[in-house]
């Protein structure tokens, strides 16, 4: 149920989650080396209140640790996530 994916070219990318033939997906722009913009997290209807988008948030959360860069949460839901986690702070650019 998570096989959450990356894809990315040139600046551009996303993250793609699928549950149930349903796709939501949270795309990101690539500012430098060491930071990223999440600029929209998009969930269908179907996939609403079963916290797709949130493991999307929370995978580049991870990835971000992973890779040493910072995100910067611009998508409102995006934002929504990262004020309900403080223990991300050390990856919010």
């Amino acid at each position: 149920m998570t096989d959450i994916r990356r894809e990315e070219t040139g600046s551009k990318g996303r993250y793609t989650l699928v549950i149930d033939g349903h796709e939501a997906e949270m795309t990101y722009s690539r500012l430098s080396d060491t930071m990223l913009i999440i600029d929209h997290t998009g969930v269908p209807d179907a996939l609403r209140g079963k916290g797709a988008g949130a493991l999307l948030v929370k995978r580049a959360v991870e990835d971000a640790r992973a890779g040493g860069y910072k995100l910067v949460p611009l998508c409102p839901f995006a934002h929504a996530q990262f004020d309900r986690h403080p223990d991300w702070a050390d990856v919010k650019g």
